[in-house]
């Protein structure tokens, strides 16, 4: 038995002899200095990686896409955000811009009205079922406003008060036809005459004014001024309403009929002035 494992020994270390001397002598056969076992390895080494470096690269691919298009939509929204920054920021420079525009052509008015007391109001409320009907302002009985005293914006005359609250008051607008009482006395000053009449409605499909009750035959010029006669006792005379835009005869062609471009933008009233005709100023 003993003798058995001896030779078995034997065997197995010739074996291994034989096994070694072969490897080198594959080796030398090469021409290179590189061993036979790191080559194998080399070789295994490299086709393992031919085979597992696509799906990895396409893994991460995948995750570098993945992370691009975080970053994409998170730089996406960052943006939206500012463009919304910036058309609330246009939308307020066009408000004050507006407002600034609007507040200067006040101040013109009331520097040209220098025989009246104004005073001047902003609209706090206009009802879009009555639009071209009236508005209400925020000046009242404590700021002296009275019943009948006109009222004008954009250096034009728009209406008169209609009603008045302690610290408001309602204005009816020349646009309102339904309003006889709402009737102004207007003249046109021609090198001929002084050709006086009504403002006595309103064409919304034009957006313009009508002057009726026109009380001369002399042939209206277009772009002539109109302005308030005085003539009916409550509105001073030289206010101005508007411009002879277009001159025809009227439903019964007995008598000329002028539609007006009013000086007033009836559709965006922001800021107003109300005439106090003093008691010693004269027509």
């Amino acid at each position: 038995m003993n003798q058995f494992f001896t030779n078995k020994k034997m065997i197995v270390l010739l074996i291994s002899v034989i096994l070694f001397v072969s490897l080198i002598s594959i080796s030398l056969r090469t021409g290179d200095n590189t061993p036979f076992l790191q080559q194998a390895a080399n070789d295994i080494t490299a086709v393992l990686g031919r085979v597992f470096i696509r799906p990895a690269n396409a893994v991460t691919r995948i995750f570098e896409s993945v992370n691009d298009l975080q970053n994409t939509y998170e730089e996406n929204q960052r943006l939206k955000i500012e463009i919304d920054k910036i058309y609330e920021r246009q939308a307020e420079i066009n408000v004050l811009r507006d407002e600034n525009q609007r507040l200067g052509e006040e101040l013109e008015l009331q520097s040209s009205l220098t025989d009246y007391r104004t005073i001047s109001g902003t609209v706090i409320s206009r009802n879009p079922d009555n639009w071209v009907d009236q508005i209400v302002v925020d000046r009242g009985s404590q700021d002296g406003v009275a019943v009948g005293m006109p009222v004008m914006s954009s250096n034009g005359l728009i209406g008169r008060i209609s009603e008045v609250n302690p610290t408001s008051s309602k204005v009816v607008l020349l646009t309102n036809i339904d309003q006889t009482a709402n009737q102004v006395s207007s003249e046109i000053i021609m090198e001929e005459e002084i050709v006086y009449g009504l403002i006595s409605g309103y064409d919304s499909s034009s957006d313009r004014l009508v002057m009726s009750q026109i009380t001369s035959t002399i042939e209206i010029e277009e772009g002539e001024l109109i302005t308030t006669s005085g003539l009916g006792g409550v509105i001073p005379r030289g206010l101005v309403i508007g411009e002879v835009e277009e001159v025809t005869m009227d439903a019964h062609g007995l008598a000329q009929q002028v539609f007006v471009n009013p000086a007033a933008d009836f559709e965006n009233i922001r800021f107003v002035t109300i005439i106090n005709r003093l008691a010693e100023s004269g027509e």
